[in-house]
């Protein structure tokens, strides 16, 4: 499995928790929920879908009354398939949950993971957090070293564009140390998923974390059965 596939699989997951789903709910919610599949199409979606079913996580219903299911068969199109999260399904999300490894701390599933904050642990929550600013701060470490080594060779504008990404990151890292302090101080006032895209944009209280200001970073067809 790719690390691509295996996030998507993970928000999947994660929001057929919250309640039944039909794919074209499942991609919206994707789409603006956790910002970082904006991109994505429904050739990733299903097969992702059908995976999870064939693994016994998942299971396909009927998405319609009998009477529109009839209806949409005499009209040649196919019914709605909702899809539901088995008790398999939710063990297996909640020990994905808990996994606190290197690929927890990366860009995309970082901000999958963070989005499904409400949901985790406190201590998988702090272990997730500290992974990822230690990630960042040896990021920001080799990027200020590259700038003193290649500055005398740089034009202005890549000078700038340099300075910028280290600020971006300066900005994370200062935003880790608020969501880790709320940690510390015991705060965990539990909230649903949120655009995971705005979430260093915006630190509203996603995960269940108190709000802070002034902390930003950058932004890093009916369904159908197929």
């Amino acid at each position: 499995m790719s690390r691509r596939s295996g996030i998507l699989e993970f928000a999947v997951l994660g929001l057929l928790r919250e309640a039944p789903m039909h794919g074209y709910e499942l991609r919206k919610r994707l789409n603006t929920s956790l910002g970082i599949f904006r991109a994505f199409s429904y050739g990733t979606l299903y097969p992702c879908l059908k995976t999870l079913v064939a693994n016994g996580w998942l299971i396909e219903e009927p998405g319609s009354a009998p009477e529109e299911a009839v209806a949409a068969s005499l009209a040649g199109r196919r019914a709605k398939i909702v899809y539901r999260l088995t008790a398999e399904g939710k063990e297996h999300f909640e020990e994905l949950l808990s996994h606190t490894g290197p690929d927890a701390w990366e860009d995309e599933h970082f901000a999958a993971r963070f989005a499904f904050f409400g949901q985790t642990e406190r201590d998988v929550r702090m272990r997730v957090l500290e992974g990822r600013r230690s990630r960042l701060e040896e990021r920001l470490e080799k990027m200020r070293a590259s700038l003193v080594r290649t500055r005398e060779r740089l034009d202005d504008y890549t000078l700038e564009l340099q300075r910028h990404g280290m600020e971006s990151v300066e900005r994370e890292v200062r935003w880790l140390n608020e969501l880790i302090e709320s940690e510390r101080a015991g705060r965990d006032q539990r909230s649903g998923p949120e655009d995971a895209a705005q979430q260093h944009r915006e630190s509203g209280e996603t995960g269940g974390l108190p709000r802070h200001g002034g902390s930003t970073r950058p932004d890093p067809s009916d369904d159908t059965a197929q």
